[in-house]
């Protein structure tokens, strides 16, 4: 049991350092190649800061434990609403007033939606799996497509310049990139293995431990960047990571066991985990809009910050009393 919990926090500590150098070292490469921070930040920076989630939902998979993929990746969807955006609202209030995130909202709420008519059988089929991976491609295009035609004086499009480091050398950043993808894929195994030792030892599901531990840690990259973007008056950047890390983990991380190991699913997940999911996402959807709001009014204050951050602790004893 101590060799399972020095397993899954160093392989969390090491998936997030792993993580910043493999988005870094990608980021710097997409840059030297001539590619807008606005593109990279919508491709390159948000599957990165989702790689952990895949690489371990399809190691997961891949050794049999398909339910600790799919609770990895509803649960990080849950964290970067309810834990990222409710910690990030009580440093400073959260503004939307980019058009391009705006525009992925309707877009990951259509995707929660399509993602709901999917498993409604309580099974995560193979053709499941490829419908979701398809979607990305066809969301991506789209978002690419809008990002080309966004004004320079778009909020999001200054932020992300800040963000991307345009300056380093390309064979630095190929080489932090390697670097990141060796460290991320061994992490991510030593992660999985740490997380089902666990499960089996306390006698809980694969699919809390994916929904808490696991989501937990994967998402704490996100939770870094968005309180430090926060920090620096760059809301949209904490939006827009959040929001990109959902579509991918949506549309890829939820695609990966069913294409990998196609798996029924607990009723738990139907009954519990998804709809909070959806609901949380409505949350955020309705709060980055209101209608008849001003721009200055779209915002993310901090009693919804509280209010966010009581769902999540409340979710998570949910889960441990009914696992």
């Amino acid at each position: 049991m101590l060799l399972s919990i020095i397993a899954v926090v160093l392989g969390l500590v090491l998936l997030v350092w792993s993580s910043d150098r493999f988005v870094d070292g990608a980021s710097a490469i997409a840059a030297n190649l001539g590619l807008s921070p606005l593109i990279i930040g919508i491709t390159i920076v948000g599957m990165g800061t989702s790689a952990p989630e895949m690489l371990v939902s399809g190691i997961a998979s891949w050794q049999g434990n398909p339910s600790l993929g799919v609770g990895n990746a509803i649960g990080s969807n849950i964290a970067n609403i309810a834990l990222i955006l409710g910690a990030t609202a009580l440093v400073a209030p959260v503004v939307v007033s980019s058009g391009l995130i705006r525009l992925e909202l309707p877009i990951l709420m259509i995707g929660m939606l399509l993602g709901l008519l999917l498993i409604l059988d309580n099974h995560l089929s193979f053709a499941d799996g490829a419908i979701l991976l398809a979607s990305l491609f066809i969301v991506m295009g789209i978002l690419i497509r809008n990002a080309m035609r966004v004004k320079a004086t778009d909020a999001l499009v200054g932020e992300l310049a800040n963000e991307v480091n345009a300056e380093m050398p390309l064979r630095t950043a190929i080489m932090w990139f390697l670097v990141g993808l060796i460290v991320l894929l061994a992490s991510a195994r030593m992660l999985v293995w740490g997380a089902v030792e666990i499960a089996t030892a306390i006698g809980v599901s694969d699919l809390v431990i994916g929904l808490t531990i696991v989501a937990i840690g994967t998402s704490l990259p996100e939770l870094a960047a968005s309180i430090a973007s926060a920090r620096k008056g760059e809301s949209d950047l904490a939006v827009g990571n959040v929001i990109g890390s959902n579509l991918f983990n949506l549309f890829a991380v939820m695609a990966i066991p069913g294409l990998i190991a196609p798996t029924p699913l607990p009723h738990q997940v139907l009954v519990r985990d998804y709809p909070l999911m959806l609901a949380l996402t409505a949350a955020l959807f309705f709060m980055a809009f209101r209608f008849r709001a001003s721009t200055s009014e779209r915002r993310i204050h901090w009693f919804e910050g509280i209010a966010l951050l009581a769902v999540f602790f409340g979710y998570q004893a949910w889960l441990f009393l009914d696992p």
